[in-house]
């Protein structure tokens, strides 16, 4: 998907800044090369200087805007058969 590139001069990017990697996994977070800054709702500023930055898109992460795999499906493991059972 294109867009057109944005026509306020006070918000485009100069042209010599590098441009950074995002995947996007369908089922899980938004991977972006760092360092990343994001800006919230609220107006504050979350930051993070690793490489590669996992951001939450399910809004299920307790480190909200950084992504904590709240989003995988939980499943309990079964428990093996207890060897005294046939006593």
């Amino acid at each position: 998907m294109h867009s057109a590139p944005d026509q306020n001069p006070d918000v485009r990017a100069p042209a010599c800044r590098a441009a950074h990697r995002v995947s996007v996994d369908p089922s899980g977070p938004v991977l972006v090369e760092g360092p990343v800054e994001i800006l919230r709702d609220d107006g504050t500023l979350a930051r993070s200087d690793r490489f590669v930055v996992a951001v939450c898109t399910c809004r299920r992460s307790r480190t909200y805007p950084w992504c904590d795999t709240s989003h995988r499906p939980r499943a309990r493991g079964t428990r093996p058969p207890d060897e005294r059972a046939g006593r």
